[in-house]
């Protein structure tokens, strides 16, 4: 019996189990036509998602409907722009909700959904993207099907991002990394919702910014009240960073805006509290930090917010006398004194108003002081500031947990005032502001911990009404040392509206090494076989360099000596600016090589491939030098590396770059050279190639030829180098060189000699020897064709010496039968006439005479069939 009712259990167990894989896939397409009616009967918008699922698994016993991928776009006047993008969006429901008709809704108890993003934008004719719900009339039948119905208990987000932004205001707020959950009864008019929240937040107005990813958190229960469109703050606790606050009060929809009636303040008056609102990257545990004095906030928040007006508001954030000291750290600081007051009292946005009426802290003996206020924000902020003080930077770090590998040294000191308003700042109207006073640092050193030390002597910095003036900077570092002065024009319009910063600067130095300006970042070691790869231990991938946008600056620079890879420069000298995403070099010179380089051109990031133009004058430069230690020449001329002297040349380059690496396409470069060869002579041991031609060639002693005052002309397009034909002479042999080669170093050169007969060989000469005068002359050069193809490093030379051999000496053959025939036929006339009888019959006597002179002529040309000696051909 008992083993019946365990069969029938599991039997029952085994069908219960079935239904719950089997059920989904009978409700899925009904699932799916509901959400899309559902969807489409109250958007104008389109309106996707990639699959429509249903488990009676993951929230048992509840079911759950799971959109993956939904989609929101909007249509004009946003044609185009995402309003909702969600990764996943899961409802959840009742199991009986699948088992309802076509016309009956199902009751949706609980929503969740990740990985999402809203977009919302207002327009400047304040029309919001968001408005996308279709326009029904009050007098529909209430008949009409409702496919779905909200019941909701719980809802929950993870891991979204909220961007706002105003076009014509220009306000923007994103909302990062936001995980919310919310449990209450939203089927009653009154419910407590018990609430999560954390984010990160950052707000511009402008180009001001305000907030950078300040971490909020809130746990809150709001008493909501769906009547009245009323949210009241019951218990709460919130963090702005770590800094505690309190809410009391509530917030009221209405037709006109929202109503607030907000109070909040620091539930505790530690000065801990002013630590904690410190961004995390700048802030360390606040565990076992001694301090004294207090630190509060307090405010309020109360009227309406609409389109023209805002809450009346005081922030007040204030610290007296306060000090803090971390623990393991020598020293704290001390007569902290804060008072600052955000304030309106008008409900008009513009009458907002910031005061810093103090800021002021001691370190040991140095005391620093700053005020400043900030009003009329909205339209044209006015500003008035002032810095006063001296700080010790090796203190710092003994005061204040700074992540630094190695502590700063050096005494900053300012005494600066300001006064502007943003409207001048924006026009360049420098009469309207009035900037005074110094910032100076003295004996600053700072240790990057890879053994890199900036040292800066001195930097004085002045300000001036139109002008911050770099007065003095004196630094070294590594093997360089470096003085700079000059000026920057637009320093405010840079700070505060993001402008182009301006600039005009001198750079003299005795030496600079390139290398210490330069950053290298190591790639983790590779997981060795069999090892799991971690994203710790994968490579980042490099970033491409930018110019940046913001830069319109000029630099004159001179250097004794500059030291750029394998390269020492000497007496270096010229101009870069830097602007619209480009470096323009003016004027560059250098002494390198034994000669010269002058160049100019640029360097332009502003497109996805960085490309640059250079024209580069070259004078009296030392050919191997310059060929074997600049790269680019030795692409260009690889067997420049095989000539002994010096050179002239004009080169002309323009192409794309590596955006990393910023080293040229070669496959991109287009462009030409013209240059011209002084007191040069060859090495065939320094080419391969060169000594594959030597080989081939008998006649010519390639050690002995002078390439002096020979003029070239190369040009380059797709990788390849094309060499205009050029002439070269060697005793009384002359030459034609053409051809190219490709940056890949494949070649495809020939050479065109002319050549007398008498470097052909001695048997070619004992022919020419035993000629008259006049057909020897015929002999005088003769044409003498070399290719070259293969590699520099694996050459093929093959020349057309054999051909022109045999031919010189058939031809010569020839000549000499010819002329013994011709001799042999005057004697036999003379014979056959003396002998001849009178009457006799001539056309039996020319018969005769014709097959003797047959009968020599074959005889004398086999003589001469005989093939000359023939030079050896190589071809390595």
């Amino acid at each position: 019996m008992l083993k019946k009712i365990l069969k029938i259990t599991g039997i029952a167990l085994v069908l219960m189990a079935a239904s719950l894989f089997a059920i989904p896939y009978f409700f899925k397409d009904q699932i799916k036509a509901k959400i899309s009616e559902a969807i489409n009967k109250k958007v104008d918008a389109k309106v996707s998602f990639a699959d429509a699922d249903l488990s009676l698994f993951k929230n048992f016993p509840k079911a759950t409907v799971t959109l993956d991928k939904l989609l929101i776009i909007n249509k004009a006047p946003f044609e185009g722009d995402t309003l909702v993008s969600l990764g996943e969006l899961n409802l959840n429901m009742s199991v009986k909700e699948l088992f309802k008709g076509d016309n009956e809704p199902m009751a949706i108890e609980g929503i969740s959904s990740k990985d999402g993003f809203i977009n919302i934008i207002f327009n400047k004719d304040g029309i919001g993207n968001y408005d996308i719900a279709l326009k029904e009339e009050k007098n529909q039948e209430e008949s009409k099907s409702k496919p779905m119905a909200f019941k909701i208990q719980k809802y929950q987000i993870e891991n979204f991002k909220f961007k706002y932004f105003d076009e014509k205001s220009q306000m923007k707020l994103v909302i990062d990394s936001l995980n919310h959950e919310g449990t209450g009864d939203f089927n009653a008019s009154k419910l407590d919702l018990d609430t999560k929240s954390t984010a990160k937040v950052s707000f511009d107005m402008g180009k001001i910014n305000y907030m950078k990813n300040v971490a909020l958190s809130l746990d809150a229960v709001l008493g909501i009240d769906l009547e009245k469109s009323k949210y009241t703050f019951k218990e709460n606790k919130a963090l702005i960073n770590q800094l505690p606050l309190e809410f009391d009060g509530f917030i009221q929809l209405a037709d006109a805006g929202q109503t607030y009636d907000l109070k909040f303040k620091t539930p505790t008056s530690s000065f801990k509290n002013f630590l904690g609102v410190i961004p995390a990257a700048y802030s360390s545990s606040l565990d076992g930090v001694k301090t004294t004095g207090d630190f509060t906030v307090n405010g309020f928040a109360k009227g309406m917010l609409t389109d023209t007006t805002i809450p009346k508001f005081n922030v007040e954030i204030a610290s007296n006398n306060a000090s803090f000291q971390y623990p393991n750290l020598p020293k704290s600081v001390q007569n902290i004194v804060i008072d600052t007051k955000i304030i309106n009292e008008t409900g008009v946005m513009n009458d907002t108003y910031v005061n810093l009426d103090k800021l002021s802290f001691k370190i040991d003996q140095d005391v620093f002081n700053a005020k400043a206020n900030i009003k009329n924000i909205s339209t044209n902020a006015l500003v008035d500031a002032a810095l006063k003080g001296t700080i010790n930077l090796a203190n710092l770090s003994k005061a204040y947990p700074i992540k630094l590998s190695k502590p700063l040294t050096g005494i900053l000191k300012a005494d600066v005032t300001t006064k502007f308003d943003m409207a001048s700042v924006e026009k360049s109207q420098y009469q309207n502001i009035n900037n005074a006073g110094t910032i100076g640092l003295t004996g600053f050193n700072y240790d990057d911990g890879n053994g890199q030390n900036m040292i800066i002597s001195n930097a004085l910095v002045q300000f001036n009404p139109s002008q911050v003036q770099l007065k003095q900077f004196n630094a070294k570092t590594g093997k360089s040392d470096l003085s700079v002065t000059g000026v920057l024009e637009n320093f405010y319009g840079f700070m505060f509206r993001k402008q182009e910063l301006k600039g005009n600067f001198n750079l003299s130095s005795n030496q600079l090494a390139v290398d210490d300006f330069m950053t290298t970042s190591t790639a983790p070691a590779a997981a060795g076989k069999g090892e799991a790869t971690t994203p710790s231990s994968k490579a980042k991938k490099a970033e491409p360099l930018k110019i940046p946008s913001f830069l319109n600056c000029t630099l004159t620079a001179k250097a004794n000596t500059v030291l750029y890879d394998n390269l020492t420069l000497k007496d270096v000298s010229g101009k870069m600016i830097i602007k619209d995403e480009k470096a323009t070099l003016e004027n560059v010179k250098t002494s390198i090589f034994g000669g010269t380089i002058g160049a100019s051109g640029s360097v332009s990031t502003k497109t996805k491939t960085p490309v640059f133009d250079m024209n580069l004058i070259l004078n009296q430069v030392d050919i191997q030098q310059s060929c074997t230690q600049l790269d680019m020449l030795k692409k260009i001329a690889p067997i420049a590396g095989a000539i002994s002297g010096k050179i002239n040349t004009n080169i002309k380059l323009n192409g794309n770059l590596d955006a990393v690496e910023m080293t040229p396409d070669l496959n991109s470069i287009s462009g030409d050279l013209i240059g011209q060869l002084l007191s040069s002579t060859i090495s065939p041991s320094g080419s391969t190639m060169i000594k594959a031609l030597s080989s081939n060639l008998k006649f010519i002693d390639l050690n002995k030829i002078n390439l002096n005052d020979i003029k070239a002309a190369l040009t380059f397009e797709n990788g390849k180098v094309n060499v205009k034909p050029f002439n070269i002479k060697y005793k009384d042999i002359e030459a034609v060189v053409g051809g190219s080669h490709g940056f890949d170093q494949s070649m495809n050169y020939n050479i065109k000699f002319n050549v007398p007969a008498k470097y052909l060989g001695k048997e070619a000469n004992a022919y020419i020897a035993k000629m008259s005068p006049a057909d020897a002359a015929k002999f005088e050069n003769i044409p003498v064709t070399a290719l070259m193809s293969g590699t520099f490093s694996n050459p093929k030379v093959s020349s057309d010496m054999k051909t022109v051999m045999t031919n010189l000496t058939m031809e010569l053959a020839k000549q000499q039968s010819d002329k013994l025939l011709k001799k042999g036929t005057s004697e036999l006339d003379k014979l056959i006439s003396k002998n001849q009888k009178p009457g006799t019959d001539t056309t039996k006597t020319n018969a005769q005479k014709a097959d003797i002179t047959k009968k020599a002529g074959d005889l004398l040309n086999g003589l001469f069939k005989k093939k000359p000696a023939e030079p050896a051909t190589t071809t390595p």
